[in-house]
């Protein structure tokens, strides 16, 4: 391949300010094709992005049947993912689906087998994986510096951070509420960091307390307690199938200063390490306790700042790259079903008030 042709379902808000400016900034990529419900943004999408001669089409099977489109991003609502990625694949497409991988566990499964049965390369939306301080430590597990982790937390925690524009109220469209929007990220993390995909149990917690408050702080504007339809917080105990225990929490709106997004703590037998102020690595060393604070910025001389690539801009540069040379994507979707399923473990967990147990 010498360019990969690429369109984009959904042209709403993580399409123009995450997928688009960062296919935009690869020269071997062409963005030709565009498809929204709401036909004026596709339109403007395809304005400030699109290849000479660009298309929008007014519904997505006639994107899909354009045989010239090698790659389609999906960034539709949680409850159209598996529908789309699955008939893209299936029309001989590439596919990047935005996280979560599906509104539910089933649909991830779906989507697992239709990329297996075609061939065609399938990847999951979790850019923080891509973030410096991410790709660091993932190294620092894999040389063995923090021995066998056996304890984790992922944490997805905002004091008040709903957003309270397009679906993401929305059970029917969405699934859930922060824990499968922004949990999804953190738990997504810490079981690549563990490269620990085998759940055996979890028991797990919703709750909907402050969603019914009127004209509460927000950092959107008060959001609509009638439209309010998801938890506004969650929290998990998952124990993995060689013993060792990830707590998850997350929330939109919560009673705390302990805020922290994306990010993971991870316990070792040699080490451990957190994202609490940075990146830090702790352990011991001829009997005395270490920290260590790793430093990403690029700073040694006045006025540089040094040579920067956002998550985002690396996220997309390397799925096309895997796309252009035959790779595995970095983000698997036997990985991402993982996540689906544990998430959806959790919301049973919290329905019925019982752990949930995998075969």
């Amino acid at each position: 391949m010498n360019k990969v042709k690429v369109a984009i379902i959904g042209c709403g808000g993580i399409a123009t300010g995450k997928h688009l400016p960062s296919l935009a900034k690869i020269e071997q990529v062409e963005i030709i094709g565009f498809f929204d419900i709401v036909l004026e943004r596709a339109q403007q999408a395809a304005e400030k992005f699109g290849a000479p001669g660009a298309k929008v089409f007014e519904n997505y099977y006639e994107l899909l049947a354009d045989a010239s489109i090698d790659v389609v991003h999906v960034c539709t609502p949680n409850d159209s993912h598996a529908e789309i990625s699955i008939a893209a694949m299936e029309a001989g497409k590439h596919v990047m689906c935005e996280k979560p991988m599906a509104k539910t566990a089933a649909d991830a499964r779906r989507m697992v087998e239709a990329a297996k049965r075609t061939g065609k390369k399938l990847t999951i939306g979790y850019n923080n994986r891509f973030r410096a301080d991410s790709q660091y430590l993932k190294k620092v597990v894999e040389d063995g510096d923090l021995g066998d982790i056996y304890f984790a937390k992922a944490h997805a925690i905002r004091r008040r951070g709903v957003p309270t524009w397009g679906v993401f109220l929305d059970e029917d469209k969405q699934g859930g509420g922060p824990l499968i929007d922004i949990g999804t990220h953190a738990l997504d993390l810490t079981l690549w960091m563990m490269n620990n995909y085998e759940p055996k149990v979890v028991l797990g917690t919703a709750y909907h307390k402050l969603s019914r408050k009127e004209n509460a702080a927000n950092s959107w504007g008060p959001w609509d307690p009638e439209k309010f339809k998801v938890e506004d917080s969650a929290f998990a105990m998952i124990v993995m199938k060689n013993g060792a225990t990830v707590m998850v929490e997350a929330s939109w709106a919560l009673n705390t200063l302990d805020t922290k997004e994306a990010k993971c703590t991870l316990c070792g037998t040699e080490g451990g390490a957190d994202m609490q102020d940075g990146l830090r690595i702790n352990g011991e060393n001829h009997s005395r306790l270490y920290v260590n604070q790793l430093q990403f910025d690029a700073k040694g001389a006045d006025f540089y700042e040094g040579k920067k690539e956002s998550m985002s801009d690396k996220e997309i540069r390397t799925w096309i790259d895997a796309v252009m040379n035959d790779k595995q994507p970095i983000v698997t979707p036997e990985q991402s079903c993982v996540v689906s399923e544990i998430l959806e473990a959790i919301y049973e967990s919290n329905r019925t008030g019982k752990a949930v147990y995998f075969d």
